[in-house]
């Protein structure tokens, strides 16, 4: 291959690069500019050198190459991915740091108007569909669209009637299919003479109307100072 070629490539690869993780770095993500640079020219020099080997030597198989590049972007993708609590953050930028891989892939191979009009694709789908998405983020979920609900229940009382704030707890979630436990614990709560009671309870379905109720039921117990519930985790179809 010509060097003319190849620093055409590459240039592409870097310029198309620079688009990419220039949107990414103005708001501010984990992977910006230099990664997304980095990650489209590190690929397109990878297919040339499969292109290379191939044309000098019939050694080289750019398919297998760019195989490899696809793998090794996963684990590279991954790094960037946060789980924080029940939210996972970095997924946006993992697949960005992906497509980066293919728009170099393409420069290197020499399509030069497909790797643009995919870089091009790329920014338009973080530019105008990120309103979008955050509009259809803030519709709240249908009834039959959650599929299970996991919540938090805590108690504070006196140690004299932690058990038998256990067994209504008990009588409460026994009483509905629905509900399940899943941990149910006291701990004292300051002093001996107080306890803590804390349950994680599972539900098919939102079942948060059952736990004020329960809450309710609590609270005007004797010796009972404290009753509360949240809501944890929430799974959907």
């Amino acid at each position: 291959m010509p060097i003319e070629e190849f620093i055409l490539r590459l240039l592409l690869a870097v310029i198309l690069g620079v688009l990419i993780g220039f949107e990414r770095q103005w708001r501010q993500r984990s992977a910006g500019l230099r990664t997304n640079t980095l990650v489209s020219t590190g690929s397109a020099a990878f297919v040339l050198l499969s292109a290379t080997l191939t044309t000098d030597s019939v050694m080289g198989d750019p398919s297998r190459i760019a195989g490899q590049i696809v793998t090794g972007i996963g684990f590279l993708g991954a790094g960037v991915i946060m789980k924080d609590g029940f939210t996972v953050r970095g997924l946006n930028t993992a697949a960005t740091i992906w497509c980066s891989a293919a728009v170099g892939a393409l420069a290197g191979a020499g399509l030069y108007l497909e790797a643009t009009v995919t870089a091009i694709v790329i920014v338009f789908i973080h530019f105008f569909l990120r309103p979008f998405g955050q509009l259809l983020g803030r519709r709240p979920y249908s009834q039959t669209e959650i599929s299970s609900v996991r919540y938090h229940f805590e108690v504070r009382c006196k140690a004299e009637v932690e058990n038998q704030v256990r067994v209504m707890l008990m009588q409460f979630i026994n009483q509905d299919d629905a509900l399940h436990l899943r941990v149910l614990k006291s701990i004292d709560d300051e002093s001996p003479s107080k306890a803590a009671i804390l349950a994680e309870i599972e539900a098919n379905g939102t079942k948060d109307i059952e736990m004020e109720e329960a809450a309710g039921r609590l609270t005007v117990l004797r010796g009972v100072t404290h009753v509360s519930w949240e809501v944890k985790e929430q799974d959907t179809d």
